[in-house]
Order: C-alpha cells, then structure tokens, then sequence
C-alpha cells in the first residue's frame, strides 16, 4: 500500500471512527470522516493540526443521498477511494419488548441501511483500487441475548459482511467485519455501562482496523471479534 491510500470512514468524529482516522493520519495515509455533528468532526480536524490528508464531511450515515456525496467528494478531493469503514451506529435501548419504536428504527437505519448504503455507493471505486470494506459489527452479532433489538442490527451486520465478501471478492476486494466487545464510548450512555474488569478503548480497535486494511493485497482478514480480558460473553 502506497501513502496515496485513502479511506472513508463513517461515524469519524467520535469514537473508534476517530480512532481510526488518527491512527491513518499518523501514518501518513489520506483519509476522509463523516458525521451528523459539525463540531465533532472540527474537533477531529483541529486535534490532527488540520492537515491536508484529512477530509471532514457532515452528513448521515442513513442517507443515502448524504453517502454517495461523501463518496463522491473523497474521490474528487484525493483521485481514489482504497477502503471504507462502515463504523456509524449506536443504540437506544435494548428490549424490543420495550425499546422505543422510533429508537429501534433508527437503529435498523443507521447500523444496518447505513453500511449497505456505504457499500452500495463505494462498490465502483473500491472495484477499480482492489480496495477494502470494514463493516464495525459487535460481539453482540454473535451472541444470543434475551430481546435484545441492538443486537439484532448487529447479527444483520454479521450477514451483510459475509454476503457482501462472497459477491465482492472476485473482483479483488476484500471484507473485513470487526466485532468488538465491551469499548469505552458513547454508546453505553443509553444503556448503562457493563460490570466488567476491564474495557477496550477506540484506540484498540482503530489498530486493529488499521491492521486489517494495511494487509498486502491478497490478504482478506474477515471476521475479527475483539473482547477485553474478562468479557466472557
């Protein structure tokens, strides 16, 4: 991979998405973040020193519209799209026996519409580069809890990754779903925050994102679940 990578990254001021553009930024490599908050994603900017490898972008991840724009500006602003991390998402509630209706449509289209529509819009691009697509899932996309609607998005999230991989990987690109457990964030503001000894931090992940998109081509990492010591579920 050349320092003319360049990678795309929903949900990229807060978080593991900030996470992974700080890690890519320090390593030299061109990337550009998306998010509903203005603010956040200046903050991301002004934290990196602002540099010219670094495109920040407003916009939904549960828009289509706002998606193939934020596509179409990494391209023209850096010439080519090498990779895309699906990693906008969140949760409101847990129970679908009691969750909010429109919390739990707002998680189908953020965590589940959101990386289908990222996948949809980048497909050409990253067809031409032989690039690489990393949908950020969650350990709760494997294991079964009771009425649990979050972890429902997230088993979708599971499937999208596979099925995207056996229709993509003929044509060179490669398919990476991470899958991290417990991970200081936000997140846990709407559900509370789990008993645990110990918690990843974005940082964790974002290396292990960058991990998986600077593999030589020819290499497709795909399912990579991440818990800290002493999540046992």
């Amino acid at each position: 991979m050349t320092d003319t990578h360049v990678t795309l990254i929903t949900g990229g001021g807060t978080g593991i998405g900030a996470a992974t553009a700080r890690e890519l930024i320090s390593a030299g490599r061109k990337v550009a973040i998306t998010g509903r908050r203005r603010e956040r994603l200046d903050e991301v900017a002004k934290e990196l020193g602002e540099p010219d490898g670094l495109l920040t972008i407003a916009g939904d991840a549960a828009d289509y519209g706002h998606v193939e724009a934020a596509v179409r500006a990494t391209v023209e602003r850096f010439g080519r799209l090498d990779a895309v991390v699906a990693n906008a998402g969140g949760a409101k509630g847990r129970s679908v026996a009691d969750s909010d209706p429109d919390d739990m449509r707002e998680m189908v289209l953020t965590n589940v519409l959101g990386p289908a529509y990222l996948i949809r819009a980048a497909l050409p691009a990253l067809t031409e580069s032989k690039g690489r697509i990393v949908i950020v899932g969650s350990v709760a996309g494997f294991v079964n809890t009771p009425g649990n609607f979050y972890g429902a998005t997230k088993w979708a999230m599971t499937g999208l990754a596979e099925n995207t991989r056996r229709l993509v990987s003929s044509d060179g690109v490669g398919v990476t779903l991470i899958a991290p457990g417990a991970t200081e964030s936000e997140f846990w503001d709407h559900v509370g925050t789990p008993d645990y000894p110990h918690m990843l931090t974005s940082e964790d992940i974002g290396r292990a994102i960058v991990w998986a998109v600077t593999q030589p081509y020819g290499v497709d990492v795909n399912t990579m679940v991440v818990r800290p010591i002493g999540q046992a579920n």
